[in-house]
């Protein structure tokens, strides 16, 4: 089978293989049920991201969620740097975009997972620092005033791409258009709350679920 394929599509087999590798690893889950013995798929909005980790009431343990999501969207990018692979070619893009992917739909959690703004952050730092700075700003501007995690997450992501355009090139402006799009339909439900005034802000908790 390999003698059909050429190096070009070779490489981006990999690269699509690393991200998703990387992006389906579990940390919420993992630190929440080993050091806390806690299961965030059982609390406040079920998933395992770092916001959702917060809710258990172990801060140390969310933050560490929040840096590894974000390492495995950042490492996918890097390591197809490090392996040659153009690094403003398309193969680092579909890397952190297969990061993200993964950490939304991870197999072994039959297909659920987190939002992706962690990973997709890690990612974003990858391909384009200053992208990423203003998106962040952006971001922490919007957790401070309003203490929304959603609506920061929803913000920044609508603001990526015109800080793509000013500072990227177009496969950046690309990705971060679709970036925007898969990260708003994850937090749908959060839109709908927040509109109707239910969403929960940070340091709230809700019910477990039976």
């Amino acid at each position: 089978m390999m003698c059909f394929l050429d190096n070009s599509s070779f490489m981006i087999i990999v690269a699509i293989m690393i991200g998703s590798g990387l992006g389906s690893i579990p940390f919420g889950l993992i630190l929440s049920k080993n050091f806390a013995g806690i299961d965030p798929r059982k609390i406040g909005s079920g998933n395992i991201g770092a916001t959702n980790v917060l809710r258990t009431g172990h801060k140390s343990l969310a933050i560490a969620t929040l840096l590894l999501d974000a390492l495995k969207g950042g490492a996918a990018v890097l390591i197809c740097h490090k392996l040659d692979v153009s690094f403003n070619g398309v193969e680092a893009y579909l890397a952190g975009f297969s990061a993200i992917l993964g950490h939304m739909f991870t197999p072994w959690l039959d297909f659920k997972g987190g939002k992706g703004a962690a990973t997709a952050a890690g990612a974003l730092f990858a391909l384009s620092w200053p992208v990423a700075l203003c998106t962040m700003f952006t971001w922490l501007l919007t957790l401070v005033t309003t203490r929304y995690s959603s609506l920061a997450t929803l913000l920044g992501a609508i603001g990526m791409p015109f800080y793509a355009a000013y500072f990227g090139d177009t496969y950046l402006i690309a990705w971060c258009l679709i970036v925007t799009i898969i990260v708003a339909l994850k937090h749908k439900g959060n839109i709908y709350r927040l509109i109707q005034g239910r969403e929960l802000r940070i340091g709230a908790r809700k019910k477990t679920k039976s």
